[in-house]
């Protein structure tokens, strides 16, 4: 039983046992207006009264067994699918849809459907096949110390938009006196 209609009858059950709205409301974590609502289609339509309304909007394209059968042809990778690269995009994933169902959606709505499915969005690593990790971790030990910025060479600055070494001052205009500007 779904959890909304379960408070639906708990609150049915504590008005027939008498209690009054407000008590009710703050038993079952509802308002008094939705409280009042309940119990009336309690007494007139019964349990069945209670149901919860269908579901509000467009229904989907895709049903559940269709959005599993989608996401076997993910895990299969975008190869076997006929593109060039194992990287699935919105829009291969769009096409992918689109020709397994005939259901066609606009490649940005394709990101609401993954990340109902739970996908996430990934990013391939991309490294220079010529890479030579030795040399990028000599340059890591000694190249980077020397680029690296601390806090021991950095100058105190100043908080004055009146000074010339403050950094929220003008950057554009030498120390000394401004030149006046005309304003129409």
């Amino acid at each position: 039983m779904p959890c909304c209609r379960k408070r639906r009858l708990s609150a049915a059950k504590l008005l027939r046992a008498g209690e009054r709205l407000a008590f009710v409301a703050r038993a079952v974590h509802a308002s008094r207006q939705s409280i009042s609502r309940w119990y009336q289609a309690w007494k007139q339509g019964g349990l069945a009264g209670l149901r919860a309304a269908d579901r509000a909007g467009r229904k989907p394209k895709l049903d559940r067994q269709q959005l599993a059968q989608v996401e076997s042809w993910l895990l299969q990778g975008a190869r076997a699918h006929g593109f060039s690269t194992d990287l699935w995009t919105l829009p291969r994933v769009a096409a992918v849809i689109e020709r397994q169902t005939g259901v066609r959606y606009h490649p940005g709505h394709v990101w609401k459907i993954l990340g109902a499915m739970n996908w996430s969005r990934q990013r391939p690593a991309r490294q220079a096949r010529e890479r030579n990790e030795e040399v990028v971790h000599q340059g890591v030990r000694e190249r980077w110390p020397v680029v690296k910025k601390t806090l021991a060479t950095a100058k105190p600055g100043s908080s004055s938009r009146t000074k010339a070494a403050s950094p929220s001052g003008p950057r554009s205009a030498a120390p000394g006196r401004r030149r006046a500007t005309r304003r129409s």
